[in-house]
């Protein structure tokens, strides 16, 4: 898993990580005892020597600990074999984070988005954006070579945060018969865009916009475009910002 850690340090509490509950009672005594200092044990894996780790949530962090062959101590930290090689990555990448990716993926999938592309493109790319936002226009107009060879679907969560009218923006998109001709409307005109607030946002707009706005700060965001995709292993990825030339190829894939 390659996602970057600070994402996943402050993303990792939207996991539901029932594994810790149904094992509680089973988990050694030293290690429930760390559980009552806080870690939540997800998952157990094997250990050189005798060990026995535990992958663990610690203070908004993976942590990998482990038991010493007697059952009565706990080494908590990353463990590296004669080579230098991290034995601790890959059970943290299984049972800590991949998890957390995959949850954070099916709730972004769940929120409230406009689709921008066609919903057969082989590369799904989700983003936070705000109506008032210039670099969500830039990465609008970026991602155009893809969106129109049919390779690629923006997925725009709407939010509302740069200015005072940004969410009543938000929902005039959201509200429109075609949400889709209206976003693209909307980001092609620039600057010029003639979009205007809802003078009075319905509720169950109103509702949506306040549950991706939730959404985006429990990933730990503040900005817009916030950019979610997943590489070609699969792995969660993100961008904060328009992206660089350099890395614009690595979100979109192949032209």
């Amino acid at each position: 898993m390659t996602l970057p850690r600070h994402f996943l340090a402050v993303s990792i509490s939207l996991i539901a990580l029932q594994s810790s509950l149904l094992h509680a009672e089973t988990w050694p005594e030293p290690i429930r005892a760390l559980e009552a200092k806080g870690a939540r044990i997800v998952g157990s894996f094997d250990a050189p020597d005798g060990l026995r780790g535990y992958a663990a949530e610690y203070q908004n962090q993976g942590m990998a600990f482990y038991l010493t062959p007697d059952g009565k101590h706990v080494l908590a930290g990353n463990l590296y074999d004669e080579k230098g090689k991290d034995l601790s990555k890959a059970p943290l990448d299984k049972l800590v984070y991949a998890p957390m990716a995959k949850e954070v993926w099916n709730k972004m999938e769940n929120s409230t988005w406009i689709a921008d592309g066609s919903k057969t493109a082989p590369r799904v790319i989700y983003l936070f954006s705000d109506p008032n936002c210039p670099y969500c226009n830039m990465f609008w107009e970026q991602a155009r070579p893809w969106v129109k060879a049919g390779k690629v679907q923006l997925r725009h969560i709407m939010v509302g945060i740069i200015r005072e009218d940004s969410a009543a923006k938000s929902a005039t998109l959201l509200a429109d018969k075609s949400p889709e001709t209206a976003l693209n409307a909307h980001e092609s005109a620039g600057k010029s865009s003639p979009l205007k607030p809802l003078a009075t946002i319905p509720k169950e707009i109103q509702t949506k916009l306040d549950a991706n706005l939730k959404l985006m700060t429990d990933l730990g965001l503040s900005a817009t475009p916030a950019i979610f995709y997943l590489d070609d292993q699969g792995h969660l990825q993100q961008q904060q910002g328009a992206p660089s030339p350099e890395t614009l190829s690595t979100i979109m894939g192949p032209k």
